[in-house]
């Protein structure tokens, strides 16, 4: 386990400064930040000069590159445009950001794999049926579609939430904007969970387990579900930094001022700085979410051992 481990690790390392260098590429492409500053009026020679030496953008791609990474190992992910620390700005967005993914992971666990049980073993019938019509009734309905009737209907027309959130929201007031964001997703775990359990119903060891006279819970919870959960771990492990990165229509839908709303403000104002910032924490942490994915398929199959 703890030379799989290192193996992992070492692995993450040229990916990590892969997918960062892909990044800041793109950034770089997008236009010259300092003109994106002055809108429609062309800024003062003197002034773009003075703003370009100030923040490095007056030297090389490859050098500007290094010496962001360079800052990265020391904590320090530069300085926004208007002067404020990037570092500033992850420490009230990604607290929010994370509590919203943690409440759109619940819902996924919860709802998506109980529907997914319910519906695998009661394949053929009324209840399937039903579940997967309306899994795939979320799935085509775009997020920000389902995002603005559920505001408009529990916010404004029936009053049962606020529209918007406050500013620094508790796990209550994202219970709706985490659904929202969690929808699509739920929708993809409950058929993953729902054709797992279907499949491994029919195979050996659970026929042996119930011919044993076990418990059907026993036989469901222990043997079916632990086995058939191998493939939603690895999706819902992979949807957890997609949730964090992809908030964004959420996020702007109720007022969210978390990852999305950051990283939507520096594309808009071509704030490279906070963009690349945002987007190395994570790659960080689909590494880590990808890495712990792993490391539970031992957990749920014994069989699985790692070299």
């Amino acid at each position: 386990m703890g030379r799989y481990v290192i193996r992992r690790l070492l692995q993450m390392i040229p990916v990590f400064f892969g997918t960062t260098l892909l990044i800041f590429l793109m950034v770089n492409v997008m236009g010259d930040p300092i003109a994106g500053l002055c809108g429609d009026r062309q800024c003062d020679p003197a002034t773009a000069a003075q703003l370009r030496s100030e923040f490095g953008l007056d030297k090389p791609v490859w050098q500007q590159y290094l010496t962001y990474m360079g800052n990265v190992f020391t904590g320090d992910f530069g300085t926004a445009f208007n002067g404020q620390k990037v570092t500033e700005l992850m420490a009230t967005a990604f607290p929010i950001t994370i509590r919203l993914t943690v409440v759109a992971v619940v819902f996924e666990v919860v709802i998506g794999i109980s529907l997914g049980v319910v519906t695998g073993l009661r394949r053929g019938r009324p209840i399937d049926t039903t579940v997967l019509i309306l899994t795939l009734v979320v799935i085509a309905v775009p997020t920000f579609v389902t995002g603005l009737l559920l505001q408009l209907l529990l916010g404004v027309k029936w009053g049962i939430i606020k529209p918007s959130v406050s500013a620094d929201p508790t796990f209550d007031e994202l219970l709706v904007p985490g659904l929202v964001l969690a929808s699509v997703s739920l929708a993809y775990v409950t058929r993953l969970t729902r054709t797992s359990i279907a499949e491994n119903a029919r195979a050996d060891y659970v026929r042996t387990a119930v011919a044993k006279g076990l418990p059907r819970r026993r036989v469901v919870v222990r043997h079916l579900l632990r086995n058939s959960l191998i493939p939603v771990v690895t999706f819902i492990g992979t949807d957890v930094g997609a949730l964090m990165g992809g908030a964004i229509v959420t996020e702007r839908i109720f007022n969210i001022h978390g990852v999305g709303y950051q990283l939507y403000q520096g594309i808009l104002r071509q704030n490279s700085q906070t963009v690349v910032g945002f987007v190395t924490i994570l790659v960080l942490v689909f590494l880590a979410a990808n890495l712990i994915v792993d490391l539970l398929y031992a957990v749920l199959d014994p069989r699985i051992r790692y070299a």
